[in-house]
């Protein structure tokens, strides 16, 4: 594939590090000069070493939220040295009234309410990537690593060390970075990007060094310069973490009794330098067990639920693997795309109901390689296998599978311009249990290309991908069969052939729009699908035969007015249709967004869809396209201050079409409470009500072979309750406790079928259904319970100590029941629960 083909002169260039020599620029407003230090400082957040007494200092901070350019209310100076393997700064924060200085604790990566100094360096110095590494006055570290110039992944862990102090001037933070957690050029002299932020949390006010416009689109785009970095080493570095995991699980017996097994197990991760700019990543028997769980759902449409990804290892660094398919500014770029990590590791696909004790496919091994190149070639490939999964019944639930994705973009015109590739593949080890099911092989392929012109104020983006996926005949018949493409819809006029044994397709898009400058942005976009692309392997789609025009437009006034601090507002209208050009949608909306000069948050908007006549291809599941009434969609949220003791939020939405006959309400109230510097928690409520009265109930084919596509008038009411504390007792030590409790329960009726699913008139599109299933439709009642509990240590620099319990609990019932949602929630916790108690230890060593 074209990916493949690439991937060898990709891997050359990415090992290009030839010396050369880098002139430095002169001195500029923009620029900072590096002092080189002769003895490293101590980090203690105090600026009586030698070095800080000879450092040039950084004094020229502007304010740029809200009023960017605006003097800052308090002066900031910052100070920067390095060595051969460190990057130091010290920034020294004066404060009129330190007394007042917002210093709260948390757990590593929690933005609290707190005041906040960040840096923000671009290595490379390409503009397009870089790491951001932020503390506040207790202590409290976060760090970012930059991609695409804005996309910010805090996932990455660095390991740096930063010291902070209160005193009679203000506050100060003194940061060590080791260079070997950065990538650059092997030169003789660096030049890095570099700029510095300071929040003032309690006058919600930002300054930075040199002045962030919010209005221009980029972030590592609009760095400034530290320069003067001679001699930089450039280590083959080599990182381990070596792990060993005690695991006590929940086991259900065949006679129905459990047991409580206790489990040993170890791995290790590593990290390695090829070169000062190219690294390679690798798991070998990964264990993810203090991972918060997924919450509850309960899934009645034809589409697969998505969850985001968690694991820490497949988190670092996903920016560079992303290649998202149907983004757009209307929809915020959804989730789908072609590299979905939650596939490497997922639950096996062939599991029955035996087998629910078994929640996720043993990843044996994963290693991945990522970098970018003084050329601006940024990379990523990874490789990843998975072992047998077996069921209780002796059968494979999950095959051996081989997972790879390899991904390139090149920039060119200082990343005004890029282009890129991707290449995905995934490979099964198919018995008799798995040929008939499973698509034996899967490959997709894309392209993409982005160009920023007039002065980076406009951009044009364009995608274009192919997919082809084989398998046995019942295995691709499956995939025709599935909701992604539903090729036996009756009237779709799509090449249905059970006999296939490979099936292909392609996706392109091409979007224009203003990305910067003044108060005005806008986007238009077109994409399609064909009927045959197929991305789920080891990516996600929801659906395939497709098409889409949108238009997308705002006015952003970043400049405080009369009553808000900020405000954007926004116009969008979409069409979508199938390839073939059958209408599904169209739709108008509207949405506005703006802080109060209390600092609290506005949110509301709403949609009128299904304008003129517009037809559902995926309600019959399967069956004829269902034409479909218009629909109205307001939403309302607020939020409040997170300075306050206890910051309060809320989400309305509501949703009504069919003629009234359909309807849903959504309400999720929420509070954050700050109990006191260590302890936060937060309980948030959320309950639908949902009358939906073509709710499909089912396809049944009688003895003459007709089929019958049936819906159903659907009464549902579901409630979850989200609670979480957290408790820091150091910023290295901390306890964090999520629980959910989860009911969703419904009564059917009024089941009818298809007639004459176009008809002009609601009630013609349907008959009553006299099949035996209408006589007694009945109803669900599903109830889950997640917890977990985590404690982690981390002991020295890179090394923690988790302890984990986590308790899972469901039950679920074909009929509504007369119980009372606290009483479903009595019947759910008299079920047994399944436990797991984890204790994980890992140690890292640098090399």
């Amino acid at each position: 594939m074209i990916a493949s083909a690439f991937a060898a002169l990709l891997l050359l260039q990415a090992l290009d590090v030839r010396n050369h020599s880098v002139e430095a620029p002169s001195p500029s407003a923009t620029t900072a000069i590096a002092l080189r230090a002769a003895h490293a400082p101590v980090i203690d957040g105090k600026d009586n070493d030698d070095v800080w007494q000879n450092a040039p200092r950084i004094t020229a901070f502007e304010e740029f939220d809200p009023n960017p350019g605006k003097p800052p209310r308090f002066a900031t100076e910052v100070r920067v040295a390095y060595d051969a393997r460190n990057f130091y700064v010290f920034v020294r924060a004066f404060d009129s009234d330190p007394k007042r200085i917002l210093k709260l604790l948390a757990r590593r990566d929690i933005r609290t309410a707190s005041d906040q100094i960040k840096i923000i360096v671009d290595s490379y110095h390409d503009r397009r990537s870089g790491y951001e590494f932020a503390v506040n006055p207790a202590g409290v570290k976060r760090d970012f690593a930059i991609s695409n110039d804005a996309n910010e992944d805090d996932a990455w862990d660095g390991v740096w060390e930063a010291g902070t102090s209160v005193d009679s001037l203000g506050w100060t933070a003194e940061f060590r970075i080791p260079l070997s957690q950065m990538r650059y050029a092997q030169v003789e002299s660096n030049t890095f990007g570099f700029a510095v932020w300071r929040d003032i949390d309690r006058y919600k006010e930002r300054v930075s060094w040199p002045l962030y416009h919010n209005n221009v689109a980029g972030l590592s785009s609009q760095l400034g310069e530290v320069q003067g970095l001679v001699g930089l080493a450039a280590p083959r570095r080599l990182e381990i973490s070596p792990y060993a995991v005690s695991k006590n699980i929940t086991v259900a017996k065949p006679d129905g009794s459990f047991d409580h097994p206790q489990r040993y197990t170890g791995g290790l991760d590593f990290k390695y330098g090829l070169s000062s700019n190219l690294t390679v990543d690798g798991t070998v028997n990964p264990d993810f067990g203090q991972v918060e769980s997924d919450p509850a759902v309960l899934n009645l449409g034809a589409f697969e639920t998505f969850f985001q990804e968690r694991r820490p290892f497949f988190i670092e660094g996903a920016g560079l693997l992303s290649f998202s398919v149907n983004c757009y500014a209307v929809n915020d770029c959804g989730s789908e795309n072609l590299f979905y990590s939650r596939r490497i590791g997922r639950s096996p696909q062939l599991a029955g109901p035996e087998d629910a004790a078994n929640t996720g496919t043993n990843i044996l091994g994963a290693a991945k390689l990522t970098g970018r190149t003084s050329k601006g070639l940024s990379m990523g490939l990874l490789d990843a296998y998975t072992g047998r999964e077996q069921g209780v019944l002796d059968n494979t639930i999950e095959p051996r599978t081989n997972y790879a994705v390899v991904r390139a973009n090149q920039d060119l015109r200082k990343g005004q311009t890029s282009i890129g590739i991707i290449g995905t593949m995934v490979n099964r080890s198919l018995d008799q249990f798995t040929n008939g099911a499973l698509r034996s092989s899967a490959a997709v392929g894309g392209f993409d290309f982005r160009h920023r012109f007039a002065r980076s104020r406009y951009e044009i983006n364009a995608r274009i991908a192919g997919s082809r996926v084989t398998g046995s005949a019942a295995a691709i018949d499956a995939t025709q069969l599935s909701s992604v493409h539903y090729f036996q819809r009756p009237d779709a006029e799509l090449n249905y052939d059970p006999t296939r044994t490979s099936l292909g397709g392609y996706s392109g898009q091409v979007k224009f729009g203003k990305v910067g400058g003044g108060k005005i942005r806008f986007e238009t976009s077109y994409q399609r699908v064909s009927p045959g692309f197929e991305a789920n392997d080891l990516g996600y789609l929801r659906r395939a035969d497709w098409q889409d025009q949108a238009t997308w437009a705002t006015l952003q006034f970043n400049k405080p007015g009369p009553f808000f601090r900020r405000l954007f507002w926004n116009f969008n209208e979409w069409n979508d249709w199938t390839a073939k050009g059958l209408a599904l949608d169209h739709a108008v909306n509207s949405n506005v967004h703006f802080e109060l000069p209390n600092s609290f948050f506005i949110h509301m908007g709403g949609t009128l869809g299904g304008l003129g006549t517009v037809y559902c291809d995926r309600c019959a599941r399967g069956g004829p396209a269902l034409r479909t009434e218009s629909f109205i969609s307001p939403w309302l949220g607020i939020q409040g201050d997170t300075r306050w003791f206890a910051a309060p939020s809320v989400w309305l939405n509501y949703w009504k079409g069919d003629n009234g006959r359909s309807h849903s309400f959504n309400v999720n109230p929420t509070m954050a409470f700050r109990v006191s510097t260590g302890w936060t928690a937060t309980l948030g409520l959320n309950y639908n009500w949902n009358t939906d009265d073509r709710q499909p109930f089912g396809n049944f084919t009688d003895t003459g072979t007709l089929t019958h596509y049936t819906f159903a008038h659907l009464v549902q009411r579901t409630a979850s309750l989200q609670a979480r504390v957290n408790f820091t007792a150091t910023p290295t030590l901390t306890i964090q406790a999520y629980a959910e409790p989860f009911v969703s329960k419904g009564k059917y009726s009024s089941v009818r079928e298809l007639s004459d699913p176009r008809a002009a008139s609601y009630a013609d599109r349907f008959q009553p259904y006299l099949g035996p299933e209408a006589a007694s439709p009945g109803g669900f009642n599903v109830k889950q319970f997640r917890s977990n509990v985590v404690l982690r240590w981390e002991y020295r620099p890179g090394s923690a100590l988790f302890l984990v319990w986590q308790q899972g609990r469901q039950d679920f019932e074909d009929a509504q029941g007369t119980r009372s949602f606290r009483g479903d929630l009595d019947r759910l916790f008299s079920v047994h629960p399944d436990n797991t108690f984890l204790v994980k230890l890992s140690y890292w060593l640098d090399r």
